[in-house]
């Protein structure tokens, strides 16, 4: 049945503006976004079918190309690039700067600060925090973008940015995107290369936080700092 048979209050855009946009599920706030579906399926069923592939999961779909949407049949260009910029646009409000975190006491301000930045990652990257006396966050940066599986950490440009900032105190990161938040031989070997060389700089390392999806695993809780 097509959605203009629906009664009024049950159709995605007149219950989001009649009940709220709390009211509607993430399937109607995708066919709100698709518009019109095919002659085979309604807008809605068409969202269905999109959540149901990815595992219900907005992550999940947020990380599909346009030319992997444009896929679904009734999903053209136009209609891709206005899911995915609507997704974006989700991603970048979860990237806003967390004003509430004055300093870093946990490893999860940390992870709250850095979250954002690995968000629908499908590459290995790189990030430090570089924190003052006070473990106040002064910059957040990428040091490197690498594979699926690995990336390559420049030790001197983490020592030079240090330096330049004048940071006491220093939180590294990056993801696995994979799912795994055991951290390789690899990482273990390169999180003792930075310490030792933040060492001789006088400089802390804080953590080493590796990210994967809604989880992360914190050296310092860890006790293998």
């Amino acid at each position: 049945m097509s959605i203009k048979l629906w009664k009024e209050d049950d159709r995605p855009r007149e219950k989001f503006y009649l009940k709220g946009k709390s009211s509607v599920s993430d399937s109607e706030l995708l066919a709100i976004l698709i518009g019109m579906g095919s002659r085979e399926k309604s807008a809605l069923d068409l969202a269905k079918d999109i959540l149901s592939d990815n595992d219900n999961s907005l992550e999940k779909l947020s990380r599909l190309t346009i030319k992997e949407l444009m896929e679904y049949k009734g999903i053209g260009e136009a209609k891709a690039i206005t899911i995915s910029a609507a997704l974006e646009l989700g991603n970048r409000k979860q990237s806003e700067p967390r004003n509430d975190i004055k300093s870093i006491k946990t490893s999860r301000d940390s992870f709250q600060l850095l979250k954002p930045y690995f968000n629908d990652l499908r590459q290995e990257e790189f990030y430090i925090i570089l924190l003052n006396k006070a473990l106040k966050p002064m910059k957040i940066e990428r040091i490197s973008i690498g594979k699926t599986d690995a990336t390559l950490v420049d030790i001197k440009i983490i020592a030079k940015l240090a330096l330049n900032y004048l940071a006491s105190t220093i939180v590294v990161s990056h993801n696995h995107p994979s799912g795994n938040l055991t951290p390789s031989a690899a990482d273990n070997q390169l999180t003792e290369r930075i310490k030792g060389a933040l060492n001789l700089l006088d400089i802390q390392l804080l953590d080493h936080i590796i990210i994967a999806n809604d989880n992360y695993f914190s050296y310092a809780d860890e006790g293998k700092l």
